[in-house]
């Protein structure tokens, strides 16, 4: 109960403008969610960034870069590893195509991106939702299976704040589940997939699932529910001892020294584990699948925003 009393103070304090809050000169949409550990908030940032630009906008994205080895400012650069930026902004970078820039300080980072790509229109914030300092323009909630667990705040439960406040997101996203706490906030599906694998030391040799059929497999996920990973695999038809690890975890060659043919795991955990592991590691890229268009309605909300009355 003093966890959520804080969380809301400190809420009401940045409304009232006792505590400061910047806005930036573009839009920024935030992906979040109110419960500790991952939802699947990076899956669906990189779908919403790819969107965008298809979409014609120039999305940058700002992270905080947790379990990297500092808080400090910095672009995800072509040479940074995850002990760098930490994984999932070097995940974002890769795939996405667009600049991503991690720090502690989310408006400062954002500041950062902005001064070195003037072109960006539109920032995406991966995580950030209880990050009052810089004003959200768009606020997209993921709720995963497990949904709100026992319903306690921190150190007692998952919830950072109460689930009252998801009454004033802009959009819930459902990552596999079917239940949404609340009706009148706009409500969209989405699911993970992936059904081919690349191999980590040469990722131009891909196969499919039936081609690791049969052989004695192990599959390590360091993600926030390392279930839905070995789940996933199950769909394909394969069977794996399972190895779950915490999310972010730092790999070292103990951790995967097994005795088999092959190892499976995220890409999330494959930028952590390369020349750790005897065995072939087969890595499985996954991309969401939102429906309806989420990107379409983020859009709206923007051009809402933009031609609309000014703000009292």
């Amino acid at each position: 109960m003093l966890f959520f009393a804080i969380a809301a103070l400190r809420r009401l304090a940045y409304r009232l403008g006792l505590f400061k809050s910047e806005r930036l000169p573009v839009p920024v949409v935030v992906v979040g969610n109110i419960i500790a550990g991952g939802a699947g908030k990076t899956p669906l940032t990189l779908w919403l960034a790819q969107r965008l630009v298809a979409a014609g906008r120039k999305p940058g994205i700002v992270s905080r870069g947790y379990g990297r080895d500092s808080d400090d400012i910095r672009k995800v650069g072509a040479g940074a590893t995850a002990l760098d930026v930490g994984d999932e902004p070097l995940l974002l970078a890769r795939r996405s195509g667009c600049p991503v820039y991690v720090g502690s300080d989310r408006a400062a980072a954002a500041r950062a991106l902005l001064a070195a790509h003037p072109d960006c229109d539109l920032i995406l914030c991966d995580d950030g939702l209880q990050h009052y300092r810089l004003q959200h323009d768009v606020e997209i909630a993921v709720i995963d299976r497990r949904g709100m667990m026992n319903g306690w705040p921190l150190p007692a439960g998952p919830l950072r704040e109460p689930a009252s406040r998801l009454e004033h997101v802009d959009a819930l996203v459902l990552n596999d589940t079917l239940h949404a706490p609340l009706s009148s906030v706009p409500t969209f599906a989405m699911r993970l997939a992936g059904q081919r694998f690349y191999r980590l030391d040469d990722p131009r040799i891909t196969c499919a699932a039936r081609d690791l059929a049969g052989q004695t497999l192990h599959a390590v996920a360091g993600i926030g529910e390392p279930q839905r990973f070995f789940d996933h695999l199950a769909t394909l038809g394969l069977k794996a001892e399972h190895h779950a690890f915490p999310d972010h975890h730092r790999y070292l060659a103990a951790d995967l020294k097994f005795a088999g043919n092959a190892l499976l795991m995220t890409e999330k955990d494959a930028l952590k584990c390369a020349g750790l592991c005897a065995l072939p590691i087969w890595v499985l890229p996954v991309d969401a699948v939102v429906e309806p268009d989420l990107a379409r309605h983020v859009l709206d909300i923007l051009e809402k925003n933009t031609n609309g009355p000014a703000p009292a």
